[in-house]
Protein backbone atom coordinates (compact mmCIF):
# COMPACT_ATOMS: atom_id res chain seq x y z
CA UNK A 1 0.00 0.00 0.00
CA UNK A 2 1.52 3.18 -0.92
CA UNK A 3 0.84 6.67 1.08
CA UNK A 4 0.42 9.60 -0.48
CA UNK A 5 3.01 12.04 0.15
CA UNK A 6 1.84 15.59 2.08
CA UNK A 7 2.61 18.35 -0.50
CA UNK A 8 3.90 21.88 1.13
CA UNK A 9 0.32 23.27 1.09
CA UNK A 10 -1.56 20.48 2.94
CA UNK A 11 -2.47 21.31 6.43
CA UNK A 12 -0.72 17.97 8.63
CA UNK A 13 -1.64 18.79 11.76
CA UNK A 14 -3.09 16.30 14.22
CA UNK A 15 -6.62 15.65 14.23
CA UNK A 16 -7.01 16.84 17.56
CA UNK A 17 -5.58 20.26 17.76
CA UNK A 18 -8.07 22.79 15.98
CA UNK A 19 -10.74 21.18 18.87
CA UNK A 20 -8.13 21.49 21.91
CA UNK A 21 -7.16 25.05 20.54
CA UNK A 22 -10.97 26.00 20.45
CA UNK A 23 -11.50 24.37 23.64
CA UNK A 24 -8.57 26.16 25.38
CA UNK A 25 -10.26 29.65 23.56
CA UNK A 26 -13.81 28.98 24.96
CA UNK A 27 -11.94 28.49 28.83
CA UNK A 28 -10.20 32.21 28.36
CA UNK A 29 -13.33 33.55 27.27
CA UNK A 30 -15.27 31.98 30.31
CA UNK A 31 -12.30 32.69 32.86
CA UNK A 32 -12.80 36.25 31.62
CA UNK A 33 -16.31 36.80 31.74
CA UNK A 34 -15.97 35.37 35.12
CA UNK A 35 -13.56 37.30 36.68
CA UNK A 36 -15.21 40.25 35.10
CA UNK A 37 -18.31 39.47 37.45
CA UNK A 38 -16.45 38.93 39.86
CA UNK A 39 -14.50 42.25 39.97
CA UNK A 40 -18.07 44.25 39.05
CA UNK A 41 -20.15 42.54 42.20
CA UNK A 42 -16.65 43.67 44.21
CA UNK A 43 -17.03 47.18 42.64
CA UNK A 44 -20.21 47.79 43.37
CA UNK A 45 -20.52 46.38 47.12
CA UNK A 46 -17.03 48.54 47.25
CA UNK A 47 -19.12 51.82 46.25
CA UNK A 48 -22.16 50.90 48.58
CA UNK A 49 -20.07 50.66 51.66
CA UNK A 50 -18.17 54.09 50.96
CA UNK A 51 -21.36 56.34 53.21
CA UNK A 52 -21.31 53.76 56.09
CA UNK A 53 -17.93 53.74 56.14
CA UNK A 54 -16.72 57.14 56.25
CA UNK A 55 -19.45 57.87 58.96
CA UNK A 56 -18.07 55.12 60.93
CA UNK A 57 -14.25 56.65 60.52
CA UNK A 58 -15.66 60.16 61.19
CA UNK A 59 -18.25 60.08 63.71
CA UNK A 60 -17.67 56.80 65.82
CA UNK A 61 -13.63 56.44 65.40
CA UNK A 62 -12.57 60.12 65.29
CA UNK A 63 -15.50 61.10 67.51
CA UNK A 64 -15.88 64.74 65.28
CA UNK A 65 -18.94 66.01 65.76
CA UNK A 66 -21.30 66.03 62.95
CA UNK A 67 -21.93 69.62 63.51
CA UNK A 68 -18.59 71.05 63.43
CA UNK A 69 -16.43 72.36 60.77
CA UNK A 70 -14.09 69.96 61.07
CA UNK A 71 -16.24 67.07 61.21
CA UNK A 72 -17.87 67.85 57.47
CA UNK A 73 -14.50 68.32 56.25
CA UNK A 74 -13.07 65.46 57.52
CA UNK A 75 -16.53 63.30 56.16
CA UNK A 76 -16.79 64.67 52.95
CA UNK A 77 -12.84 63.84 52.28
CA UNK A 78 -13.07 60.57 53.59
CA UNK A 79 -16.14 59.76 51.52
CA UNK A 80 -15.36 61.66 48.10
CA UNK A 81 -11.66 60.33 48.58
CA UNK A 82 -12.48 56.28 47.78
CA UNK A 83 -15.48 57.09 45.74
CA UNK A 84 -13.87 59.32 43.04
CA UNK A 85 -10.90 56.89 42.73
CA UNK A 86 -13.70 53.85 42.14
CA UNK A 87 -15.43 56.08 39.63
CA UNK A 88 -11.75 56.95 38.12
CA UNK A 89 -10.76 53.36 37.93
CA UNK A 90 -13.94 51.71 36.72
CA UNK A 91 -14.72 53.53 33.53
CA UNK A 92 -11.02 54.01 33.18
CA UNK A 93 -10.92 50.32 32.60
CA UNK A 94 -13.89 50.42 30.35
CA UNK A 95 -13.26 53.08 28.04
CA UNK A 96 -9.51 51.47 27.88
CA UNK A 97 -11.19 48.76 26.14
CA UNK A 98 -13.76 50.49 23.94
CA UNK A 99 -10.23 52.47 22.58
CA UNK A 100 -8.65 49.55 21.68
CA UNK A 101 -11.33 49.55 18.55
CA UNK A 102 -10.12 52.99 18.24
CA UNK A 103 -6.35 53.59 17.17
CA UNK A 104 -5.11 57.35 16.00
CA UNK A 105 -4.17 55.87 12.48
CA UNK A 106 -8.27 54.34 12.37
CA UNK A 107 -9.50 57.55 13.65
CA UNK A 108 -7.51 59.73 11.17
CA UNK A 109 -8.49 57.63 8.29
CA UNK A 110 -12.35 58.21 9.15
CA UNK A 111 -11.97 62.00 9.59
CA UNK A 112 -9.86 61.98 6.48
CA UNK A 113 -11.91 63.75 3.42
CA UNK A 114 -14.70 64.65 5.59
CA UNK A 115 -16.53 68.18 4.59
CA UNK A 116 -17.11 70.35 7.75
CA UNK A 117 -20.47 70.51 8.80
CA UNK A 118 -20.54 66.45 8.94
CA UNK A 119 -16.97 66.39 9.85
CA UNK A 120 -16.94 68.66 12.89
CA UNK A 121 -19.70 66.84 14.24
CA UNK A 122 -17.77 62.93 13.72
CA UNK A 123 -14.39 64.59 14.87
CA UNK A 124 -16.07 65.62 18.19
CA UNK A 125 -17.67 62.61 18.64
CA UNK A 126 -14.93 60.57 18.10
CA UNK A 127 -13.43 62.92 20.35
CA UNK A 128 -14.77 61.31 23.28
CA UNK A 129 -13.57 58.04 22.90
CA UNK A 130 -10.17 57.97 21.41
CA UNK A 131 -6.96 58.40 22.96
CA UNK A 132 -6.11 61.91 23.82
CA UNK A 133 -3.85 63.99 25.99
CA UNK A 134 -1.26 66.94 25.51
CA UNK A 135 1.57 65.00 24.62
CA UNK A 136 -0.15 63.63 21.64
CA UNK A 137 -1.55 66.78 20.25
CA UNK A 138 1.17 67.70 17.69
CA UNK A 139 1.58 64.12 16.26
CA UNK A 140 -2.27 64.38 16.15
CA UNK A 141 -2.82 67.61 14.66
CA UNK A 142 0.04 66.96 12.73
CA UNK A 143 -1.59 63.44 11.00
CA UNK A 144 -4.92 64.82 10.41
CA UNK A 145 -3.32 67.59 8.46
CA UNK A 146 -1.48 65.43 6.24
CA UNK A 147 -4.34 62.92 5.95
CA UNK A 148 -6.59 66.43 4.35
CA UNK A 149 -9.11 66.75 7.60
CA UNK A 150 -9.86 70.10 7.27
CA UNK A 151 -8.71 72.48 10.21
CA UNK A 152 -12.12 73.49 11.69
CA UNK A 153 -12.71 69.39 11.57
CA UNK A 154 -9.15 69.01 13.13
CA UNK A 155 -9.71 71.39 15.95
CA UNK A 156 -13.33 69.63 16.58
CA UNK A 157 -11.60 66.99 17.69
CA UNK A 158 -8.57 69.14 19.51
CA UNK A 159 -11.71 70.67 21.65
CA UNK A 160 -13.63 67.59 22.49
CA UNK A 161 -11.06 65.09 23.58
CA UNK A 162 -9.96 66.95 26.63
CA UNK A 163 -13.24 68.19 27.43
CA UNK A 164 -15.94 65.61 27.18
CA UNK A 165 -13.97 62.79 28.22
CA UNK A 166 -14.56 59.58 30.25
CA UNK A 167 -13.34 60.93 33.24
CA UNK A 168 -15.02 64.27 33.23
CA UNK A 169 -18.40 62.48 32.90
CA UNK A 170 -18.06 59.64 35.09
CA UNK A 171 -16.89 62.21 37.70
CA UNK A 172 -19.83 64.74 37.02
CA UNK A 173 -22.25 61.80 37.45
CA UNK A 174 -21.33 60.66 40.35
CA UNK A 175 -21.04 63.74 42.18
CA UNK A 176 -23.61 65.91 41.23
CA UNK A 177 -26.25 63.68 39.11
CA UNK A 178 -26.94 62.44 35.44
CA UNK A 179 -29.07 65.32 34.39
CA UNK A 180 -26.34 67.75 34.73
CA UNK A 181 -23.88 65.09 33.66
CA UNK A 182 -25.99 64.68 30.43
CA UNK A 183 -26.20 68.73 29.96
CA UNK A 184 -22.27 68.63 29.90
CA UNK A 185 -22.10 66.03 27.47
CA UNK A 186 -24.50 67.57 24.90
CA UNK A 187 -23.16 70.84 25.32
CA UNK A 188 -19.44 69.99 25.52
CA UNK A 189 -20.12 68.61 22.27
CA UNK A 190 -22.26 71.60 20.97
CA UNK A 191 -18.97 73.53 22.23
CA UNK A 192 -16.91 71.57 19.82
CA UNK A 193 -18.66 71.36 16.92
CA UNK A 194 -19.16 75.17 16.77
CA UNK A 195 -15.72 76.11 17.78
CA UNK A 196 -14.31 73.89 14.77
CA UNK A 197 -16.76 75.09 12.76
CA UNK A 198 -16.23 78.68 13.15
CA UNK A 199 -12.12 78.56 13.11
CA UNK A 200 -13.02 76.40 9.84
CA UNK A 201 -14.56 79.76 8.05
CA UNK A 202 -11.86 81.98 9.42
CA UNK A 203 -9.53 80.89 6.59
CA UNK A 204 -7.02 80.57 9.04
CA UNK A 205 -5.13 77.91 7.43
CA UNK A 206 -1.85 80.48 7.17
CA UNK A 207 -1.46 80.30 10.84
CA UNK A 208 -0.53 76.81 10.88
CA UNK A 209 3.60 76.10 10.29
CA UNK A 210 4.54 75.57 7.09
CA UNK A 211 6.29 72.36 7.70
CA UNK A 212 2.67 70.61 8.87
CA UNK A 213 1.99 70.42 4.86
CA UNK A 214 5.33 69.49 3.73
CA UNK A 215 5.93 66.77 6.45
CA UNK A 216 4.47 62.95 4.89
CA UNK A 217 3.28 61.80 8.04
CA UNK A 218 3.58 57.82 8.18
CA UNK A 219 1.21 55.86 10.31
CA UNK A 220 0.43 57.16 13.90
CA UNK A 221 -0.27 53.86 15.03
CA UNK A 222 -0.15 50.37 13.28
CA UNK A 223 -3.10 48.25 12.74
CA UNK A 224 -3.66 45.11 14.94
CA UNK A 225 -6.07 42.92 15.59
CA UNK A 226 -5.95 42.01 18.91
CA UNK A 227 -8.10 39.03 21.30
CA UNK A 228 -10.04 39.69 24.04
CA UNK A 229 -7.45 39.03 26.43
CA UNK A 230 -5.42 41.25 24.67
CA UNK A 231 -7.74 44.55 25.50
CA UNK A 232 -8.59 43.32 28.82
CA UNK A 233 -4.70 43.76 29.16
CA UNK A 234 -4.55 47.19 27.58
CA UNK A 235 -7.36 48.42 29.99
CA UNK A 236 -5.73 47.25 32.97
CA UNK A 237 -2.30 48.78 31.30
CA UNK A 238 -4.64 52.04 31.11
CA UNK A 239 -6.15 51.91 34.85
CA UNK A 240 -2.36 51.74 36.47
CA UNK A 241 -1.36 54.16 33.86
CA UNK A 242 -4.01 56.87 34.37
CA UNK A 243 -5.02 56.56 38.03
CA UNK A 244 -1.68 55.88 39.15
CA UNK A 245 -0.71 58.87 37.12
CA UNK A 246 -3.82 61.19 38.15
CA UNK A 247 -4.67 60.05 41.88
CA UNK A 248 -2.30 62.57 44.05
CA UNK A 249 -4.13 65.47 42.01
CA UNK A 250 -7.60 63.44 43.34
CA UNK A 251 -6.69 63.51 46.35
CA UNK A 252 -5.42 67.25 46.62
CA UNK A 253 -8.19 68.58 44.56
CA UNK A 254 -10.96 66.57 47.53
CA UNK A 255 -8.67 68.20 50.13
CA UNK A 256 -9.10 71.46 49.05
CA UNK A 257 -12.72 70.71 48.31
CA UNK A 258 -13.38 69.09 51.87
CA UNK A 259 -11.76 72.80 53.64
CA UNK A 260 -14.21 74.74 51.15
CA UNK A 261 -17.06 72.58 52.10
CA UNK A 262 -16.23 72.95 55.85
CA UNK A 263 -14.79 76.28 56.43
CA UNK A 264 -15.67 78.48 53.46
CA UNK A 265 -18.89 80.69 54.33
CA UNK A 266 -22.15 79.91 52.07
CA UNK A 267 -22.53 83.42 51.65
CA UNK A 268 -19.08 84.73 50.20
CA UNK A 269 -19.61 81.92 47.66
CA UNK A 270 -23.06 82.70 46.92
CA UNK A 271 -22.08 86.64 46.27
CA UNK A 272 -18.72 86.01 44.33
CA UNK A 273 -19.82 83.09 42.08
CA UNK A 274 -23.72 83.10 42.41
CA UNK A 275 -25.94 84.28 39.62
CA UNK A 276 -26.67 87.51 40.75
CA UNK A 277 -23.95 89.04 39.03
CA UNK A 278 -23.24 88.82 35.36
CA UNK A 279 -19.44 89.38 35.61
CA UNK A 280 -19.01 86.55 37.45
CA UNK A 281 -19.18 83.98 34.51
CA UNK A 282 -16.30 85.66 32.32
CA UNK A 283 -14.67 85.95 35.24
CA UNK A 284 -14.41 82.17 36.20
CA UNK A 285 -13.35 81.47 32.27
CA UNK A 286 -10.62 83.98 32.80
CA UNK A 287 -9.55 82.81 35.91
CA UNK A 288 -9.53 79.03 34.56
CA UNK A 289 -7.91 79.72 31.17
CA UNK A 290 -4.28 80.00 32.41
CA UNK A 291 -4.55 77.30 35.17
CA UNK A 292 -3.59 73.17 34.57
CA UNK A 293 -5.49 70.92 36.07
CA UNK A 294 -7.37 67.46 34.48
CA UNK A 295 -11.30 66.62 35.21
CA UNK A 296 -10.40 64.65 38.38
CA UNK A 297 -8.13 67.44 40.10
CA UNK A 298 -11.11 70.07 39.03
CA UNK A 299 -14.23 68.69 39.60
CA UNK A 300 -14.30 67.71 43.32
CA UNK A 301 -13.39 71.53 43.74
CA UNK A 302 -16.49 72.38 41.48
CA UNK A 303 -18.47 70.19 43.19
CA UNK A 304 -17.74 71.32 46.80
CA UNK A 305 -17.97 75.33 45.09
CA UNK A 306 -21.50 74.32 44.31
CA UNK A 307 -22.90 72.55 47.95
CA UNK A 308 -21.36 76.52 49.18
CA UNK A 309 -23.46 77.93 47.20
CA UNK A 310 -21.81 78.98 43.93
CA UNK A 311 -24.15 78.95 40.70
CA UNK A 312 -23.81 76.12 38.42
CA UNK A 313 -23.14 77.57 35.62
CA UNK A 314 -20.10 79.61 36.76
CA UNK A 315 -18.74 76.48 38.71
CA UNK A 316 -19.46 74.46 35.30
CA UNK A 317 -17.69 77.33 33.54
CA UNK A 318 -14.71 77.56 35.22
CA UNK A 319 -14.07 73.46 35.15
CA UNK A 320 -14.89 73.63 31.29
CA UNK A 321 -12.09 76.67 31.04
CA UNK A 322 -9.70 74.37 32.57
CA UNK A 323 -9.63 71.03 31.00
CA UNK A 324 -10.39 72.45 27.76
CA UNK A 325 -7.60 75.50 27.43
CA UNK A 326 -5.11 74.60 29.71
CA UNK A 327 -1.50 75.94 29.46
CA UNK A 328 0.44 73.38 28.67
CA UNK A 329 -1.79 72.59 25.66
CA UNK A 330 -1.41 75.67 24.22
CA UNK A 331 2.83 75.46 24.53
CA UNK A 332 3.10 72.64 23.03
CA UNK A 333 0.52 73.83 20.22
CA UNK A 334 2.45 76.14 19.67
CA UNK A 335 5.45 73.74 17.73
CA UNK A 336 2.59 73.92 14.84
CA UNK A 337 0.67 76.82 15.28
CA UNK A 338 0.95 80.44 14.98
CA UNK A 339 -0.10 82.40 17.81
CA UNK A 340 -3.00 84.33 15.89
CA UNK A 341 -4.80 80.96 15.32
CA UNK A 342 -4.11 79.65 18.72
CA UNK A 343 -5.62 82.98 20.18
CA UNK A 344 -8.48 82.69 17.76
CA UNK A 345 -9.04 78.92 18.83
CA UNK A 346 -8.46 80.31 23.02
CA UNK A 347 -11.28 83.10 22.04
CA UNK A 348 -13.97 81.18 20.19
CA UNK A 349 -13.65 78.39 22.72
CA UNK A 350 -14.06 80.68 25.91
CA UNK A 351 -16.83 82.75 23.90
CA UNK A 352 -18.70 79.25 23.70
CA UNK A 353 -17.69 78.25 27.43
CA UNK A 354 -19.21 81.58 28.94
CA UNK A 355 -22.96 81.05 26.76
CA UNK A 356 -22.98 77.55 28.12
CA UNK A 357 -22.34 79.09 31.59
CA UNK A 358 -24.91 81.65 31.34
CA UNK A 359 -27.58 78.81 29.97
CA UNK A 360 -26.71 76.77 33.09
CA UNK A 361 -27.38 79.64 35.54
CA UNK A 362 -30.58 80.24 33.75
CA UNK A 363 -31.82 76.94 33.51
CA UNK A 364 -31.04 75.60 37.19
Amino acid sequence: MVRAIPSAGDDVRAPGQPVAAGVAERRTTLRLVAGFGLAALAWVGAYAALRPLADALTYDLLRLSPDSRLGSSVNFFLYDTPKVLLLLAGIVFLMGIVRTFFSPESTRKLLGGRREGVGNIAAAGLGIVTPFCSCSAVPLFIGFVEAGVPLGVTFSFLVAAPMVNEVAVVLLFGLVGWRIAALYVALGLGIAIASGWVIGRLKMERHVEAFVYEMAVGQLDSEERLSWPDRVGRARQAVREIVGRVWPFVVAAIAVGAGIHGYVPEDFLADVMGKGAWWTVPAAVVLGVPMYSNAAGIIPVVEALMDKGAAMGTALAFMMSVIALSLPEMIILRRVLRWPLIAAFIGVVASGIIFVGYLFNLVS
